[in-house]
């Protein structure tokens, strides 16, 4: 018998509502319904032009970034790098990164190992301001 978990990641839970982001924002962790062991995934779309007010780094999780639709930019340290469909991008858990859309908006997959739980991130509200 096959194990694994199948789910729509547009039934997962939108978790941007909780913190005042909706509409322009959508965020949909799939890691706990995936019931993930090793890594998580998550679903990522941003209204045309917005820019997800906050940075964010890691204490332990590695992340790619796949852009599924869309483009627009990423904040990276103290570099700024454009983003088109289909661009992947590794990011360092120590790396300060945010996102921008374009004027087409973006949806992107954001893979990260190892699973670590709630907790790993750490947030810096208005980081990237430039």
């Amino acid at each position: 018998m096959s194990d694994y978990t199948h789910v729509n990641l547009h039934e997962v839970e939108d978790q941007a509502p909780k913190f005042g982001l909706s509409p322009d924002l959508e965020f949909r962790m799939a890691r706990v319904p995936l019931d993930m062991e090793n890594a998580g995934v998550s679903y990522i779309r941003l209204a045309p032009n917005f820019r997800i007010p906050f940075g964010h780094n890691h204490k332990q999780q590695e992340e790619v970034y796949v852009v599924v639709g869309g483009g627009g930019r990423i904040a990276l340290a103290d570099e700024v790098r454009d983003l088109k469909h289909w661009d992947a991008v590794r990011i360092h858990k120590d790396t300060m990164r945010g996102l921008e859309a374009g004027p087409d908006g973006l949806e992107l997959l954001a893979i990260g190992a190892p699973n670590t739980g709630p907790g790993d991130a750490d947030v810096q509200q208005g980081w990237w301001a430039h």
